[in-house]
């Protein structure tokens, strides 16, 4: 609470000379000059926006709007989020697509269709024979997993090998471009490290039927959007 200064009377004691000084006292409002401007400046901001409310957030249809923009803010940071960690895996393993999925059963009982891997690709590592190797053929959109069965090295250094899949019988010399018989560490996206079984079957549905993609992509989208309402 605040008070007004003191105003001093002068007064004249009986029987003697000499004038005292009195302090009185009075009561001031109860609230002082400052309160009073901020209530004037919620007053007038509300004037000026009539959407917000009297600490400055919106009401009625602009909060639903404001929701709205949050919630899209928030599926573009998710994105980009997953878009960052994907480029910082390709960094750490050194392969453009350090997670693959594996779309055939020409690799059973080593892998099956639908199994994650998980790749590597070190160009200093050497081509081993028997490890599981992941290439890209000149003419195919899509990378093939399949296991070194024959390693050529010539006396510059360079590497040449010859694939096969585990559950084929005969070596993908069938597969190659026309007139290639071996593949170089150039040809190689990744060496498979890992697996989680059968994880990489949504993918496949995905790819098998379109409409469910659409439909589970829209579901996410959905689902991120409407959660604050919820």
């Amino acid at each position: 609470m605040f008070t007004w200064p003191a105003r001093f009377s002068v007064c004249q004691r009986a029987g003697r000379g000499r004038r005292l000084q009195v302090p009185e006292s009075s009561a001031g409002p109860a609230a002082g000059p400052g309160a009073a401007r901020g209530a004037r400046a919620v007053l007038a901001r509300e004037r000026r926006d009539p959407r917000r409310g009297r600490h400055g957030s919106f009401r009625g249809p602009a909060a639903h709007e404001q929701a709205l923009y949050y919630q899209v803010l928030n599926f573009a940071m998710i994105v980009s989020s997953a878009l960052m960690i994907w480029k910082g895996l390709i960094v750490v393993t050194g392969s453009e697509s350090p997670i693959v999925v594996v779309l055939s059963g020409s690799m059973e009982p080593a892998f099956h269709r639908g199994d994650l891997l998980f790749l590597t690709n070190f160009h200093d590592d050497p081509i081993r024979a028997g490890e599981i190797v992941v290439f890209k053929v000149e003419g195919r959109d899509i990378p093939i997993v399949h296991r070194v069965i024959k390693v050529h090295e010539k006396g510059n250094g360079n590497i040449k090998f010859l694939t096969k899949g585990d559950n084929n019988e005969v070596d993908d010399r069938g597969l190659y471009k026309e007139g290639q018989n071996w593949l170089e560490k150039k040809d190689v996206v990744g060496r498979a490290r890992g697996f989680l079984p059968y994880v990489g079957m949504v993918t496949i549905i995905m790819n098998d039927y379109p409409k469910f993609k659409y439909a589970l992509l829209a579901v996410m989208g959905a689902y991120v959007l409407l959660k604050r309402e919820s």
